[in-house]
């Protein structure tokens, strides 16, 4: 009995053995399971989450504010402002811990101390609109994100909000720039203007490029900063805006602020110096709106049916292709963009706000019906086409210097019965004409039978590709390489005569000056490339850019864009017919100079069977010549009397100002 007690004891035993042998190794088991899977997961956090989880740490951790930066300024060519920025004190708020109580109690402290200190002549924000500004709910905003409440605090605001910061938790002063314009308007329409970022984004797309563009920091735009909009403000803003500057800020896991704030500071935008002369810019500006007025009020048998409302002038030197000056008129005040501007202001200035001398601008008439009437800022060439048509013909051999040919005032092209008759201004006959003399006494009949139907009658409607191809390489029909924002190319009008009438009709057209609609830009650098003898040059607008501290950043060179080379004695034929045009406003002027008028039609509506334009293109002086002028004042009639006086103010005040004869002449 002992003996089976004995033997039962030791089974117990050894069972309880073999139940602690077999928990110990699943504890073990279990144990090296757990830590191999610790082990993994180290490793996968190390070597594959790591980049994620530090990104997602200092999200957590830190919280800031972009701070957009000063915006570079624009001056004339002697350095005086023209478009530049102010600082101003503004007012941010951005929510604490305590919410929207906390905000709602200071937005009634803040209403009472602004009407208190704030100028009583300007209205103040109430309470209520501070509240909507605060945007508690983050509809417009992230929680952390601070919020404008005002801009254009005053010194006795800034000096009590300094001084009582721990009064207005969440308050913060923060300086930024406003953009200011001349009041003597130097160059509206070429120099721009600057709008929000929001709006920029959705319609222009420079700015809708960089949607959904990873940028780093100092470049990356706020929707609440304004942006270059157009014109020279658009063209350089990548230069004028300069880098973003930052606030960071501590916060806790629900986004609130804990800590100060660290601030790297903006860094200012570079300065543009344009190559306009505000002197002359200026005059042209005013000679336009003179001459309009004069129009308008003159029997003159040249002026008594024009009915001009706008004007366009560019003067540009001939060796470099600076534009001296560039007027677009009438044209506006642009501080009327300062802090917004409504709906009636806006319909006020818009038919004055685009660039009329680098696309094509709709004269202000209101009225649709009336507008139709009037011819926009791209009109044909007139007369001042027929030295290139000339050109044309002596490189072609179509001519010679010394061809003579009869003008009897007309010339007479078509099926027999059925011709079409081009004549003269007033159907006058000139008599027995040669090139230089076909200039002078600017006959359509002697382009018409000598050119443009000579081109057709050789190379049919190859001559129309001929003819294309002398005015792209003048740059008519091309866009001048500028990089003016929405600049034209102009309108080439041969190749749908061609479709609709014939090659011939298209030819002899075009070859007096009816066959396309161009810029004044593009004027001024066809004038410069006769002044030349065949160097296309490009339109400059900017000298030199500096940084904020004043260094010399870039310097603007020169540019060739194409040459046409061709035989001394062409141009020197077109150069004695030029010199010898009839015009009027330079009577004893103190330099030489070349000039062609040119009066332009185009089809009229209703009693006006013809609309008149004045065109004219002029370069001095006539030897060596310095400066390129171009004036195009749509129905002002004739050339010769509608433009002409305007391009000699523009000469008058550039000789006045920079000199047209070189020093030690």
């Amino acid at each position: 009995m002992s003996e089976q007690k004995v033997e039962e004891a030791q089974k117990r035993m050894l069972r309880n053995r073999r139940n602690f042998s077999f928990r110990l190794n699943l504890f073990f088991f279990t144990t090296f399971g757990l830590f191999s899977l610790l082990i993994v997961r180290l490793a996968f956090l190390q070597f594959v989450e790591a980049d994620a989880m530090k990104d997602r740490k200092s999200s957590q951790g830190t919280a800031g504010n972009s701070i957009p930066p000063i915006r570079g300024n624009i001056y004339d060519s002697n350095g005086k402002p023209i478009a530049y920025s102010t600082s101003t004190q503004s007012l941010y708020y951005t929510i604490g811990k305590k919410g929207e109580d906390e905000g709602r109690d200071i937005a009634v402290r803040l209403s009472e101390l602004l009407d208190r200190l704030g100028d009583a002549s300007s209205p103040r924000m109430t309470a209520e609109e501070l509240i909507e500004k605060m945007d508690f709910k983050a509809r417009k905003n992230f929680a952390s994100q601070q919020r404008r409440l005002l801009s254009g605090l005053n010194k006795e605001e800034i000096a009590y909000l300094s001084e009582h910061r721990d009064e207005f938790p969440g308050i913060e002063i923060m300086e930024e720039s406003i953009r200011h314009y001349t009041s003597d308007k130097v160059a509206v329409q070429l120099v721009g203007y600057m709008n929000k970022m929001t709006g920029a984004r959705e319609n222009l797309d420079f700015y809708k490029q960089m949607s959904g563009k990873k940028t780093d920091r100092e470049h990356t735009y706020l929707d609440t900063e304004y942006v270059g909009y157009d014109g020279l403000e658009l063209m350089y803003q990548n230069e004028l805006r300069g880098l973003n500057g930052y606030k960071a800020y501590q916060v806790d896991n629900q986004n609130y602020i804990i800590g100060d704030a660290k601030l790297t500071k903006p860094v200012k935008g570079q300065n543009l110096y344009l190559t306009i002369n505000r002197e002359v810019q200026l005059v042209a500006q005013q000679a336009i709106m003179d001459q309009i007025q004069s129009i308008r009020q003159s029997t003159s048998k040249m002026e008594k049916d024009a009915q001009p409302t706008t004007g366009y002038a560019v003067a540009m030197e001939v060796d470099t292709g600076k534009v001296i000056a560039m007027a677009s008129m009438p044209d506006y005040d642009p501080n009327v963009w300062e802090g917004g501007i409504s709906s009636a202001e806006l319909k006020q200035i818009m038919p004055f706000m685009e660039n009329g001398t680098i696309k094509e601008v709709f004269p202000p008439y209101e009225d649709k019906t009336e507008r139709a009437q009037h011819p926009t800022s791209l009109v044909p060439l007139g007369s001042t086409q027929k030295p290139l048509s000339i050109l044309v013909g002596l490189s072609e051999k179509l001519i010679t210097p010394k061809t003579k040919w009869n003008d009897p005032g007309y010339f007479p092209f078509g099926a027999k019965g059925h011709e079409t008759e081009v004549q003269n201004a007033s159907r006058a006959a000139n008599g027995q004409l040669n090139p230089t003399t076909a200039i002078s006494q600017s006959s359509n009949a002697f382009m018409a039978a000598n050119i443009g139907n000579a081109l057709y009658m050789r190379d049919g409607k190859k001559g129309v590709e001929i003819w294309d191809s002398y005015m792209k390489q003048f740059g008519l029909g091309a866009k001048t390489g500028s990089g003016l924002p929405k600049e034209s190319a102009g309108f080439i009008e041969y190749f749908n005569e061609m479709k609709t009438g014939s090659a011939q009709s298209a030819l002899i057209y075009a070859s007096f000056g009816q066959q396309g609609k161009y810029t004044t830009l593009q004027l001024a650098q066809y004038a410069s490339m006769l002044a030349t003898r065949g160097q296309r040059m490009k339109p400059l607008f900017v000298d030199r850019i500096t940084d904020s501290e004043g260094n010399v950043v870039s310097v603007t060179k020169p540019e060739v864009l194409n040459s046409v080379d061709l035989p001394d004695v062409y141009w020197e034929t077109i150069e004695k017919g030029m010199d010898a045009v009839k015009v009027q406003g330079f009577d004893d002027v103190a330099y030489s100079f070349r000039r062609k008028t040119g009066t332009s039609q185009q089809k009229g509506v209703g009693k006006r069977k013809f609309v008149e334009n004045a065109v004219f293109i002029a370069y001095a002086p006539a030897d060596k010549p310095k400066l390129a002028v171009a004036v195009v004042v749509p129905d002002g009639g004739y050339g010769g009397w509608g433009a002409a006086p305007i391009a000699r103010k523009i000469f008058d005040a550039y000789d006045r100002t920079v000199g047209l004869e070189d020093k030690g002449q």
